[in-house]
């Protein structure tokens, strides 16, 4: 099996992690490339993020309560504030001096486009751009994050790839779809996300007129899919009318073999449709590939032999190049 989480170059990128309303007024837990980590809002309103271990003998904090931005471990009491600093130890009463050992690691952290970002290490990638987020023509909504049996490769190699559409999503958009795929041209399709245009004639249920804004059978999509390392793929479709409906696809490795996904949507619409009906249809489409993936064990073979490979999987290819250059891994 390919193993990539402790590869130390991924310790150096962005993960979305949770949803920024989730972190509210108790600890969150989540997994990052195999280490705990305890999300909490401090005082100034800021989210903390740090080990989920208490210096002291090593409980898990997530399980603990916050209370005016200070998060109390239940094991012992101890408190964490502003920055995961110690701010109380209670079995050495108010004068003593709390030992340096005392204060958590605070990991870099970001909250940008309803998420929250957690680097473990030192960042040297930056969030890609979505310049839709600051144009007041477009509205943004937000999906759960969920944990997905499946590695994160396999996700990113899914969205990269098109070819599947006809077979894996035939209760949404794909049944009937021309199957055929023609030659891919790869581009920098901008500052942050590599990939190709393409365009296809989709299916348009009754339950995908909220997404398309029109009520024909079958509506055109001008398209492009990108990634930008180490695991965001960017979709955008246009339709006639000038509608865009823009998709980050969100896959955050818990470990090697589990993931958490989420995917935001960028849209310029009217804002006056439900944004649970605008979503609905593209979580049918991600319980779709949710469905397939789960399936498939094991991480995704990063070597050229490891996986049969035709024209259609041009893209996928390149990615899994450009990954495995990045985590040194034999290819």
């Amino acid at each position: 099996m390919t193993s990539f989480m402790h590869a130390e170059a991924l310790r150096t990128a962005w993960y979305p992690v949770a949803e920024l309303t989730t972190v509210t007024d108790a600890p969150v837990a989540v997994r990052l490339l195999g280490e705990s980590i305890v999300l909490w809002r401090a005082t100034d309103g800021a989210i903390v993020a740090a080990p989920d271990q208490c210096p002291h003998r090593q409980a898990p904090l997530s399980i603990g309560t916050v209370a005016d931005g200070e998060l109390t471990c239940v094991y012992h009491g101890w408190r964490f504030g502003d920055g995961g600093r110690c701010t109380a130890v209670p079995s050495s009463g108010s004068d003593a001096a709390i030992p340096p050992a005392a204060h958590l690691k605070q990991l870099a952290v970001q909250e940008r486009y309803g998420l929250v970002w957690v680097c473990p290490g030192e960042p040297a990638f930056a969030i890609p751009t979505i310049a839709p987020d600051t144009d007041p023509a477009f509205r943004r909504i937000n999906t759960p994050v969920e944990p997905w049996t499946t590695s994160a490769p396999r996700l990113v190699d899914n969205f990269m790839d098109f070819s599947h559409f006809p077979w894996v999503h035939t209760g949404t958009f794909g049944a009937g779809q021309d199957p055929f795929v023609p030659k891919l041209d790869l581009e920098q399709l901008d500052d942050d996300f590599f990939g190709y245009r393409y365009e296809v004639e989709a299916n348009n249920p009754d339950e995908a007129v909220a997404v398309s804004g029109s009520e024909e059978e079958t509506v055109h999509r001008w398209m492009t899919t990108g990634f930008a390392l180490p695991f965001l793929v960017r979709s955008t479709i246009r339709y006639a009318d000038g509608l865009e409906h823009i998709l980050l696809l969100c896959c955050t490795p818990t470990d090697d073999l589990n993931s958490l996904f989420t995917f935001v949507v960028w849209r310029n619409d009217d804002h006056t449709v439900d944004p649970a009906e605008i979503i609905a249809f593209d979580l049918a489409i991600g319980a779709e590939d949710k469905a397939m993936l789960e399936r498939v064990p094991g991480t995704l073979p990063l070597s050229r032999t490891g996986v049969a490979n035709v024209q259609s999987d041009k893209p996928s290819v390149e990615w899994r190049r450009r990954f495995a250059a990045l985590i040194g891994a034999d290819q």
